[in-house]
């Protein structure tokens, strides 16, 4: 049986050749060029804060994008944008789903 296909796709910023990708602050910034496209759409000040189907965040220390697949079926261009991103920049892309931490004890 083959396992479904993961709802999400990490955008890690290394390389295919092991190199840091720079600049620091690029997950911020594909992720605010992707802001507007969201579930109802753009909505006044929506442009304040990042779209729920793609985030940055940092996973092991390494600055990724995680693009949720929503994001393909809502807008395809928007979606190719990502994934042309990633690459035309040679950076590692895997698909995945982020498990939380285990609480604290």
């Amino acid at each position: 049986m083959t396992p479904p296909p993961s709802k999400e796709v990490f955008i890690q910023g290394i390389t295919r050749d092991g190199r840091t990708f720079r600049p620091s602050d690029w997950a911020e910034r594909l992720a605010g060029v992707l802001s507007q496209f969201r579930p109802g759409g753009p909505q006044p000040g929506s442009h304040l804060g990042y779209s729920p189907w793609c985030v940055p965040t940092t996973v092991n220390g390494i600055k990724c994008v995680i693009v949720h697949r929503d994001l393909r079926d809502y807008d395809v261009m928007a979606w190719d944008f990502a994934m042309n991103f990633a690459r035309d920049n040679e950076l590692q892309v895997a698909e995945a789903c982020l498990v939380p931490e285990p609480p604290k004890r």
